[in-house]
């Protein structure tokens, strides 16, 4: 399919784009847009100084895999919120994310971003998408996310595609973090995601959570930032698909395989609760 591409020449404010967001609750229609998003944006040192801080990645000389997901989010959100999009922002569910670093991410100060959603497919509570950003600079692509995103009361012909699950391997545990009640509101300061659910119990309850819960990619970039002896600079890929949602306050354990080119992960709580599953593995070069 020819995808036709808009530059906008910057993002817009995320204050508007959460407006937008508000004033839509119905879906629309059932068809995705063919175009996608473009524009160059530059790495904010003091944003990824704090993202680094939050999600306990250290003094690197390197963007952290998940940093580039901040820096495309007001794109996203500006995508998502536009007439064209058929489905309300607010109730979408992430279900599944997959960053690819194609290159190392060292020496970077901008980056061009392209965003676009795809492969709308039926689901027993609705239908999924894919909301697929890529990042490239003056070599050509370098990094690059993809996004399954669910939206329920959507009705599609044709029945759920159903994935099957890698044989697990042994895993042990890592590492293991308290999520504080206020980690929603301080990853929603650094990386502008305000979702309601994530900010107290208060705003959670509106949309029918008992408590606030985490952000998936905080989580997520948490896990990142402790299997840095696991990953390599470049040339892999890390999925994740998330599960049962991480209430606050709690404690949850780092569970991975034995380093290797490969691996798996587990994120979980207490009892066998699991929050978040994932793996790691080499990109073929082509």
């Amino acid at each position: 399919m020819t995808r036709t591409w808009t530059d906008p020449g910057h993002t817009e404010a995320l204050s508007g784009l959460y407006f937008k967001a508000a004033r839509k609750r119905k879906i629309t229609g059932s068809v995705l847009p063919a175009g996608g998003l473009r524009c160059t944006l530059a790495v904010d040192a003091r944003r990824l100084d704090a993202y680094c801080k939050l999600c306990h990645f250290g003094d690197e000389h390197h963007l952290p895999a998940t940093f580039p997901h901040v820096m495309a989010f007001a794109l996203q959100m500006q995508l998502l919120t536009s007439r064209e999009f058929p489905f309300p922002l607010l109730g979408l569910v992430h279900l599944h994310n997959s960053i690819r670093v194609l290159r190392p991410l060292g020496g970077v100060s901008q980056l061009q971003f392209s965003v676009w959603v795809e492969n709308l497919q039926p689901h027993e509570k609705g239908a999924t998408f894919d909301l697929v950003t890529e990042a490239a600079d003056g070599l050509g692509l370098i990094w690059s996310e993809t996004s399954r995103m669910l939206c329920r009361g959507v009705t599609l012909e044709g029945d759920a595609v159903e994935i099957d699950a890698p044989e697990a391997l042994p895993l042990s545990e890592l590492t293991r973090w308290y999520a504080d009640s206020d980690i929603g509101r301080r990853y929603a300061k650094v990386c502008g995601d305000y979702n309601p659910i994530h900010l107290s119990a208060v705003s959670a309850k509106l949309f029918g959570f008992p408590q606030a819960i985490a952000h998936g990619m905080w989580s997520k970039a948490m896990a990142v930032a402790a299997l840095r002896g696991h990953l390599p600079l470049s040339g892999y890929e890390i999925a994740v698909g998330f599960q049962k949602p991480v209430r606050l306050p709690s404690e949850v354990v780092l569970e991975c395989s034995d380093v290797g080119a490969q691996g798996q992960l587990r994120l979980r709580g207490h009892g066998e609760l699991v929050h978040m599953l994932g793996s790691w593995r080499p990109i073929a070069k082509s």
